[in-house]
């Protein structure tokens, strides 16, 4: 089980013997001198910390204090040459893991690193669990409110796009010279109808997802009516958009939805990125599944939005529902897929659709 490890300690050579060790495991090994060093490079970062208890810059024991209120799920162990009883009570107080003295055998201090990492992705996975429970409820929340206020909003919205198609109309028999002041709101107040419109489309999607018509689906042309269809929105916006999809496969899909799919990340890439950036689609097949990634070359999810992008209404836009993403994620996983987000490398954002492979025969 691996782990993000930050070495803190001025000792060179011990620092890189351990961190020789630590990386053929698998871990991903940070490693600084300073206390002050140590907390930047921990934040948002550590999960298992071992810190030497004498620094140049200030003491371990209060460092140790210090990274876990900065990284709360993190786990520190304290290294000292100069055992006594006095700083292991101190490293109680400061609730650390584990209490070594070096040199400490490569066995026991692997032990005892192994006991950390288990404990602190136990205590992750919980806190993950309560928050898909926490999601379900607010999925269940939005059922309900949809059943109740679809048609309270979609009958006024009707009688309000009626009449205003009347309006038009009987502003179109004006002059022109007396249409031009008023035809300008008119077409205001109809874009933000049709924008109300969606978003009542957009939760009526989510609380009630559509049956799926699954049949054998060649992805490549999919992939290609899409790009066609978006391209010149592409061309609108001055972006470039790249598209590689001979590695496409046969799959198993509703091919209308999954037009959807990848019609919602593009239009997000397009989002991220700024004139004259930079959009890619590509394919890459495996035995089992295919992906399908979506690179841009905008500033990238930040990694404090990365776990909360698919939640319902959580978004970053000044405009929108927030159930893009949501609607999207849910497709996807109807399809038994998944649908992940990375850095990516044109430098932005990756987002990446797999999806299972139809067998021989199917």
């Amino acid at each position: 089980m691996s782990a993000h490890l930050l070495l803190v300690e001025d000792n060179r050579a011990f620092v890189e013997n351990l961190r020789e060790i630590f990386e053929d495991l698998g871990h991903a090994v940070r490693s600084v001198g300073t206390c002050a060093g140590a907390r930047e490079a921990a934040r948002g970062w550590l999960q298992v910390a071992l810190v030497d208890v004498k620094l140049p810059d200030g003491d371990g024991t209060a460092l140790a204090t210090q990274l876990k209120a900065d990284n709360p799920d993190c786990e520190v162990i304290l290294l000292t040459g100069h055992a006594s009883v006095e700083s292991a009570a101190a490293a109680v107080r400061a609730g650390v893991w584990a209490y070594l003295v070096k040199p400490c055998a490569v066995p026991d201090l692997l032990a005892t690193l192994d006991k950390a990492v288990r404990h602190v992705h136990s205590q992750q996975e919980k806190r993950e669990l309560t928050r898909r429970a926490q999601v379900a409820e607010k999925l269940a929340a939005v059922g309900t409110l949809t059943a109740g206020l679809s048609h309270e909003i979609r009958n006024p919205l009707n009688a309000a796009v009626l009449q205003l198609s009347v309006l038009e109309r009987r502003l179109l028999k004006l002059g022109e010279a007396q249409q031009g002041p008023l035809l300008e709101p008119l077409t205001l107040v109809r874009d933000e109808l049709r924008r109300l419109e969606h978003i009542v489309q957009d939760f009526l999607q989510f609380a009630r997802p559509l049956q799926l018509a699954v049949k054998p689906t060649a992805l490549g042309p999919l992939l290609d009516r899409v790009v066609a269809f978006i391209i010149a929105d592409a061309e609108r916006r001055q972006v470039t958009l790249e598209a590689d999809t001979a590695d496409a496969t046969t799959i198993a899909g509703d091919a209308d939805q999954l037009r959807q799919v990848f019609m919602n990340l593009l239009l997000n890439a397009f989002d991220a990125v700024r004139e004259g950036g930079r959009v890619r689609l590509s394919c890459e097949a495996g035995p089992d599944a295919v992906a399908v990634h979506v690179d841009d070359d905008g500033a990238g999810v930040p990694e404090e939005h990365t776990g909360r992008i698919f939640e319902p209404f959580f978004t970053t836009k000044s405009k929108g529902s927030g159930l893009g993403l949501p609607i999207t994620h849910a497709i996807v996983s109807q399809h038994g897929g998944s649908l992940t987000v990375t850095r990516g490398p044109l430098g932005g954002a990756r987002f990446t659709v797999s999806l299972p492979r139809t067998t021989a025969g199917a």
